[in-house]
């Protein structure tokens, strides 16, 4: 079941007039800007279904921008975050793409800073909820709404349990995980939410295990 209330079904505080199609919208690049850890100086997104038919209209664009300059869905700068991106010095492109998306209300965000580069696909699915369904090429299901670790490790025996017996020595309870790889043996993924945020020394600890390359915390 997607909502456990009617203030979900509702949705959150916010700027537009749709849910799903301006603060689901600006959740998703709010998650892809928590991911990358900065602000990007170029940013592509490529959106589909409803979201590329209607998206002036209904403020996705100006929503998703807003949600990667960190701004929260009830935000008064949202209505111009591309001004305001662009006076930054980043350089925002939006492609209309006519691809059939499992959801209809699909964005694919890319990326980069001139060093590093990231890549998600989002949907926003009402309410105000979204899910990260790609990142990197790695396939997940991340809702954006709990604190959460995403773990990038190479794909040995025993290093899932490594990470969730950190877990579990401090007491933290995983609400939903899953592990994604694209080949095995190779790299791999581990999205894991959690209940309450992880302290910084706890990060330290998974980092410093063999066979991990990356830990990206999210925080609530």
């Amino acid at each position: 079941m997607k909502y456990k209330s009617v203030f979900d079904i509702i949705g959150p505080i916010m700027i537009g007039p749709s849910s799903s199609h301006t603060a689901g919208a600006a959740r998703i690049g709010r998650v892809a800007r928590t991911l990358f850890g900065k602000q990007p100086t170029e940013v592509r997104v490529s959106l589909y279904g409803s979201f590329a038919q209607t998206y002036k209209g209904h403020g996705t664009d100006v929503a998703i921008i807003g949600g990667i300059l960190d701004f929260d869905t009830y935000d008064p700068r949202i209505p111009t975050s591309i001004v305001l991106a662009e006076e930054a010095g980043m350089s925002v492109v939006f492609i209309e793409e006519d691809a059939v998306t499992d959801h209809p209300n699909t964005a694919r965000i890319w990326m980069t800073d001139g060093r590093e580069e990231l890549e998600i696909v989002g949907i926003s699915i009402g309410g105000g909820k979204i899910e990260i369904t790609e990142l990197n090429g790695f396939e997940l299901k991340l809702s954006g709404m709990h604190p959460a670790i995403l773990v990038v490790h190479n794909d040995r025996y025993g290093t899932i349990a490594s990470v969730t017996n950190i877990l579990t020595k401090h007491r933290i309870n995983i609400g939903h995980m899953e592990v994604s790889r694209k080949e095995v043996g190779k790299l791999a993924l581990m999205v894991i939410e959690v209940d309450h945020n992880i302290e910084d020394a706890v990060i330290a600890e998974i980092q410093s295990l063999p066979n991990i390359t990356q830990v990206t915390r999210m925080i609530e």
